[in-house]
Formats: structure tokens, sequence, C-alpha cells
């Protein structure tokens, strides 16, 4: 590849659109580096490579921009939020900590217009983070289809638009009847009689409890929980998502696992008037079935959301 003209050549070969041209090489080099500077200007520590930016801003050109003057289609998009989302993509350093800084932490105010409640406005939003920057339903990151066209917030807004009908809908289904109902047809790990029964007479107790214990964890536990569970999201790549590293996500996971293993206990406790012996074995059916009634509860909810 000659080095003098290496942007025009990576964006010719990756162009999904054809637009106007400038009239040589040279001034399509030019203006392809131009591009790149001006990307790149409010971000000055986040250090992603020219020919990276490129070949992301070529394969993302607008359909609608076919024949028109390069100079023109490139004026009409934000190049800005471009080369952040790009920089994200390609997990440059310090880029996820600006989108952070600059567009999510300001995407709950900018969402006062769908008049959510403070926990459903944390969940909204928590979701458009792992949307965007992890994938969900076995998709890959989604800041990768952000094609510049509008700003950067206002295209996570629409995301969070469309999530947040999704959620109000699944809301008034009452998902966690169907998820816990699965629970009634779970066969007790091994012959052990004594607590096939204990699950059997308890049942709805113990359905009710698990619904409880689930609600009181915060919106970052829930999160973590459905990426663990559902999406089997790798703790690694799980840490930058939350800003943290591996062995703090992984305790954090057990420790939400044991937020709703202890108050379960704690709501059986006081609503069962078991005798001792009674209640350290209806523990041992809390604890074989804790893991898959919470998968299947998070399974379920987000099947309904997405429907």
């Amino acid at each position: 590849m000659d080095e003098k003209f290496k942007l025009a050549v990576i964006f010719l070969e990756h162009a999904r659109v054809r637009v106007a041209l400038p009239a040589d090489t040279a001034g399509l080099e030019e203006s392809l580096h131009r591009a790149w500077e001006s990307g790149r200007g409010p971000w000055p520590l986040v250090d992603l490579r020219a020919d990276v930016f490129i070949r992301h801003l070529a394969q993302r050109l607008p359909e609608k921009s076919v024949g028109f003057p390069l100079e023109q289609v490139l004026g009409r998009l934000v190049l800005t939020d471009l080369y952040l989302a790009c920089a994200c993509v390609h997990q440059v350093p310090r880029a996820i900590a600006a989108l952070e800084r600059h567009y999510l932490e300001k995407l709950p105010a900018s969402l006062g217009f769908l008049k959510l409640s403070a926990t459903m406005l944390d969940d909204v939003c928590q979701m458009v983070r792992i949307h965007l920057l992890v994938g969900m339903a076995g998709s890959g990151p989604q800041l990768g289809e952000y094609k510049g066209a509008g700003t950067l917030l206002s295209w996570m807004r629409a995301i969070a638009a469309r999530m947040a009908h999704k959620q109000s809908a699944s809301a008034r289904e009452t998902p966690t009847e169907n998820v816990l109902a699965a629970i009634e047809a779970l066969p007790m790990p091994g012959p052990d009689a004594e607590l096939d029964l204990i699950k059997r007479r308890y049942r709805h107790e113990f359905r009710q409890a698990v619904r409880k214990a689930f609600a009181t964890l915060s919106s970052e536990q829930r999160q973590l929980l459905r990426l663990h569970f559902i999406d089997r999201v790798a703790t690694t790549k799980m840490g930058p998502l939350f800003g943290v590293d591996q062995s703090t996500v992984s305790r954090k996971i057990k420790s939400a696992r044991h937020v709703v293993y202890e108050e379960t206990k704690r709501l059986l406790q006081e609503h069962l008037g078991l005798s001792s012996a009674e209640f350290k074995s209806l523990l041992k059916v809390i604890d074989s079935q804790l893991d898959l009634s919470l998968s299947e509860e998070l399974k379920e909810e987000k099947t309904q959301k997405e429907d």
C-alpha cells in the first residue's frame, strides 16, 4: 500500500456507497485526513488511528449519500461522535470513560419526556449501556451500528425510548408470575423424598419469597445477573462495562446472588412457622434451586421484553 495515500486506498476499498470523489487521489487523502482530525478534536486523549477511523467511516456512509460530493457527505455527519463510537468499538483506552462522562451520564436527564419512575429509568439506562457496549440476545456491541447521521445522544435516546416502551409493556404482563411458575415443574436433584416434599409443600411461599428478594436488588445487581445467567457474558468483558476489574465483577455477582438467598431465607423464616429441622430442609431446597430459578426468571423476563 502506498503510505502517501493510505487513507484514500482504505476508503476506496471499504466504501459501501458511491459518492463523488475529489478529482485526484491527493485531494481525497487530504479530505479524509481532515475528517479524522475533525473527529478526534474533542477527544485528545482518545488515540484512535486514522486508518481505523476511515475504514469505520467508509463502511457506514448513509445510503442517501449516493452521488453527492464527499465533502458534502462528510459535512453532514457528526464526525466527533462517530470517532468516539468507533474508538469504543475498538476498545481504545479512555474511549469508554469519555462515552460515560459525555453521553451515558447525560442520558437519564434527557429522558424526562418518557415520564419513567426512578427505578425504571435506571433500568433502561443500564440496558442501553449493555446494548451498546456488550450486546444482547447473542448480538455484539451495538454501538458499531451508529453511523453519525445525527448526534450520538439523540440516537441513544431513541434506543432508550424503545426499551422503555417494551419494559412498560412487559411490566403490565407481570412476567415474574410466568417465570417462577417454571419452578413447580423442576425435579429435585437426587432421590431425596424429604426435600421434594418440602419443595412441593412450600412452593407458593418460595415463589413469593424469590420474587420479593429479587426486587430488593439494585439495577446494577439485576443487570449483572442478567449478563451472567442469560447472556453468559464473560466477567472479563463485563468489567469495562461497569468500570471495574474482573475480580470485582465476580464478587458483585456472588454478592447479588447472596442477597437473593439471604432475603429469600429471611422472608420464609418470617412467614412460615417451621420447626428447626423443617427449616434446615427448606434451606437445602433454596440453595439447590436458587440459581436455576433466577436463571428462569431472568430468561422469561428478557423474552417478554423483546416480544
